[in-house]
């Protein structure tokens, strides 16, 4: 069983676009969807530096739309026929658009606003967020909340990402939690899925008012507790209050184990959910979509995939 997984915030690297901007078609699908949103995707994909993508305002529409592009790239959705589908942090638009419960117009103007509302969030405090590798979540959490730190991301596989001021960041590099073998600071702008981004919350709310969601095509498993939702008015609900709580990536991938995943693929900018699964998911293989070299071989791992399926139906 295959499960197409859409990363997060942090993954956007400058000029990552580049070269799915070759892929016939790619480039007018892109500028369409900047016209459509006020944001030159084309200019921030291809040719802005480190800095300018960091910008939470231009980083989460820009991996929204890279994700949907390298993901068409590989088939209609029916054709991937994933098991199911999910995403990370704001990567669950991307999943949301998969799924058919938003199009992609829809998907690319709700992600619009939330970047730019949680812009605002952060610029009212200095906030972060930081990578523990290693440790016991019973030692680490505890810690954390002594040093007021939120666990925005509990990501399983030894990861948790604390977020909080820049002060409190700062006194857990000094301080490490017990077992903790790294503590990495992560490339975004403010402390996503805490209180600090309540403010984008009611922002987020209005604009999802005015949408209409489909009910999904395939699973949806969302990342607030890595329960599937079957509804689109719920998916609509939780990706608006996702925006001010903590990420369980940790419950997602139990959930994917459940249904029986056989096979992940990561669109682009991939590599950081593949690498979670291949520490907390031994044995099911994975695939990160990095740059268009990379979609043979995905395609290749989808029809190997797909192939038990297809034989079982026909038994």
């Amino acid at each position: 069983m295959l499960v197409l997984v859409a990363p997060g915030q942090g993954a956007q690297t400058p000029g990552f676009l580049t070269p799915w901007l070759e892929l016939p078609g790619a480039a007018d699908r892109v500028a369409a969807w900047s016209d459509a949103i006020g944001l030159d995707l084309v200019h921030y994909g291809t040719q802005a530096d480190a800095d300018a993508i960091r910008d939470t305002a231009v980083a989460q529409p820009l991996l929204v739309a890279a994700g949907i592009l390298s993901a068409a790239a590989l088939g209609d959705i029916s054709e991937v026929a994933p098991g199911a589908v999910a995403g990370h942090s704001v990567g669950e638009i991307t999943a949301a658009a998969f799924a058919g419960v938003l199009d992609d117009t829809a998907a690319l103007g709700l992600v619009r606003k939330r970047g730019l509302a949680m812009a605002d969030a952060a610029a009212v405090t200095e906030t972060g967020m930081a990578a523990l590798l290693g440790g016991a979540p019973e030692v680490t959490l505890p810690h954390l909340e002594k040093l007021g730190l939120t666990p925005a991301n509990i990501n399983g596989a030894g990861q948790i990402v604390a977020a909080g001021t820049l002060e409190q960041l700062a006194a857990l590099a000094e301080d490490k939690p017990e077992g903790v073998r790294k503590v990495v600071p992560l490339k975004v702008a403010g402390a996503f899925h805490t209180r600090h981004m309540a403010p984008a919350v009611e922002i987020l709310a209005e604009a999802a008012a005015a949408l209409s969601p489909a009910d999904p095509k395939v699973t949806y498993v969302s990342n607030k507790d890595g329960r599937a939702v079957a509804s689109g008015a719920e998916v609509l609900e939780r990706l608006v209050g996702q925006v001010a709580n903590p990420v369980r990536w940790d419950l997602c991938m139990e959930t994917f184990q459940e249904l029986g995943v056989t096979a992940i693929v990561e669109v682009c900018p991939g590599g950081t959910l593949t690498g979670l699964a291949k520490r907390a998911l031994p044995g099911v293989k994975t695939l990160a979509l990095k740059t268009p070299d990379d979609l043979d071989a995905a395609r290749e791992l989808i029809a190997e995939v797909s192939a038990p399926a297809a034989d079982a139906a026909g038994a």
